[in-house]
């Protein structure tokens, strides 16, 4: 598999990468053989970047992976985890972890301070086994972003500097955080959640342009959205960044519907070569508008009595749906704006062989001012 090499530095990643959130018991639990025999896929698949981060599964996927790549050669993989969150050991008495489906062993503490950087790296590589990462990220840094821009940040890049980790970032899912830390600071890489995805374009706004002038790589993550888009037809139980969504409504709100909507007409029509069918009259609003202005009841006509001749058709609930389809089925499911794999303009910006995003400008990127405090 091709392999891209991450800003400046000289760590180079394959170009699909293996992330570790689900080894940690995401959304179900996860047993050890079925968690190794998802990475020996992954490994005879081609894929030698492997993610994870103290906050999967409270361990359980760094532990995992390390398992796993320990007799691995190492020059044959590239290994990233997280800082921000430290793991205290507690008493689980019975309870699962209020985020991963294991036992509740430890509790997590919000810490992006020097000295808590270099313990959540040392507690890391001990639980991995490993005696070095190669990428280290800051993670979920949304509530405490002046912490870990003001304190995080420096520990990272003299952990670089030293020659303990080959390339710094951060991972998020706030664009606007996400282009400040870029412009500001020194990274080498942003790992980006759920932001550059089918149903969500907004880093073309800011983070991609920023990125792209200054010679940062971008991982794209949570491409699916935390599931929604996994399958052609999302079934009940379907997630959208981690919440469940009933069927036919794939997002938090109606932009999202729409682009999905948009999205799967526009791959059934490719595939089949058959237009999607008009929307269909259904309850009592379907029933009002035909009373209103359908065969049951001429428009110009009330109490039995003319008031006039009809100038117009009369236009129905029921016609206006069949427009706004026709308009979303014409739509392309993506924004013309947003490169395709392999498909996007070299700007000359950022390390040779890799690709990068024209700027369509530099619109202000700047983060909402975050809550004050960071909590534990």
């Amino acid at each position: 598999m091709r392999t891209n090499r991450l800003g400046r530095s000289t760590v180079e990643v394959t170009e699909l990468g293996f992330g570790g959130g689900p080894l940690g018991g995401l959304f179900e639990p996860l047993d050890d053989d079925t968690a190794a025999g998802a990475l020996a896929a992954a490994w005879e698949g081609g894929i030698r970047y492997f993610d994870t981060a103290p906050h999967y599964g409270i361990g359980h996927s760094e532990r995992r992976i390390g398992d796993f790549l320990r007799d691995r050669p190492r020059e044959e993989y590239t290994l990233s985890t997280k800082v921000g969150r430290v793991l205290v050991p507690q008493d689980p008495q019975g309870r699962t972890d209020e985020s991963f489906q294991v036992p509740a062993t430890h509790r997590r503490v919000r810490d992006f301070s020097r000295d808590g950087v270099l313990r959540s790296v040392e507690d890391s590589l001990a639980r991995m086994g490993a005696d070095r990462v190669d990428v280290l990220f800051l993670h979920d840094a949304e509530e405490c972003f002046e912490d870990a821009l003001r304190h995080g940040y420096p520990a990272l890049a003299e952990l670089r500097s030293q020659g303990v980790v080959g390339a710094i970032g951060a991972g998020m899912h706030h664009t606007g955080m996400l282009t400040r830390l870029v412009r500001e600071t020194d990274v080498d890489v942003v790992m980006l959640a759920y932001r550059y995805t089918l149903l969500d374009h907004s880093a073309l706004d800011d983070l991609l342009p920023a990125c792209a002038g200054r010679g940062v790589s971008v991982l794209a993550a949570a491409v699916f959205n935390s599931g929604i888009l996994a399958e052609p037809r999302p079934a009940d139980g379907a997630r959208y960044e981690y919440a469940l969504s009933p069927a036919g409504r794939a997002a938090a709100g109606p932009p999202h519907r729409r682009r999905l909507r948009g999205a799967r007409r526009d791959a059934s029509a490719g595939r089949d070569g058959v237009p999607a069918a008009p929307p269909r009259r259904r309850g009592r609003r379907a029933r009002h508008a035909l009373g209103r202005g359908g065969a049951a009841r001429h428009r110009g006509v009330r109490g039995g009595r003319p008031r006039g001749p009809v100038d117009r058709p009369a236009r129905t609930g029921s016609d206006r749906r069949a427009r706004a389809g026709a308009r979303l089925r014409n739509r392309p499911a993506r924004r013309p704006a947003a490169p395709a794999p392999g498909a996007g303009r070299r700007t000359g910006a950022g390390p040779p062989g890799r690709a990068s995003w024209t700027s369509r400008g530099d619109p202000a990127g700047s983060a909402p001012p975050p809550r004050k405090g960071c909590p534990r």
